[in-house]
């Protein structure tokens, strides 16, 4: 698969933290939810396309292992890619990573996007197993219904 990751960067918000000042863990789960959505963005099929051509696209299965705590005001880059995929699942791996705090940057966060390797002091990581299905739940197979993503997803860009 891919070796390139998507990167989206992003600053803990404080409504994100518990009483002991560290990013909550269940909110790990929308921080993934983030990365996979932008990646998706950026490889050109957002998931409002992905919905108007009738997919949906569940999480079947999500594994979480937490590392290190971020804390309110750090500035955390989600990194996403895809490692596996069929034509009726998709695995996504995330890294959490904090890239700097509020002494480090200034108001304006680094820019998003394609980047080789993860960096910065890793505070999670993980994976989401998705099915495609269609409106009514039922299995969909990607290179049918949008043969085009599943060239896409086969294609050298996001091969080794």
């Amino acid at each position: 698969m891919n070796n390139t990751w998507h990167q989206q960067i992003m600053r803990v918000q404080y409504k994100d933290t518990d009483q002991m000042g560290v990013v909550h863990h269940a909110n790990y789960v929308s921080l993934f939810e983030v990365g996979r959505t932008e990646w998706m963005r950026n490889a050109g099929f957002a998931y409002s396309k992905m919905e108007s051509m009738g997919l949906l696209l569940p999480v079947v299965d999500l594994n979480i292992n937490f590392i290190k705590p971020g804390r309110y005001d750090d500035v955390i880059a989600m990194f996403t890619k895809v490692s596996e995929f069929s034509k009726v699942r998709l695995q996504f791996d995330y890294e959490a990573r904090r890239i700097g705090d509020a002494s480090s940057f200034s108001t304006q966060l680094p820019p998003s996007g394609q980047i080789d390797a993860p960096h910065g002091e890793l505070l999670a990581s993980g994976t989401t197993l998705h099915t495609w299905v269609n409106q009514e739940w039922k299995p969909a197979r990607i290179d049918r219904v949008a043969p085009e993503v599943y060239a896409l997803l086969q294609s050298e860009e996001f091969s080794k």
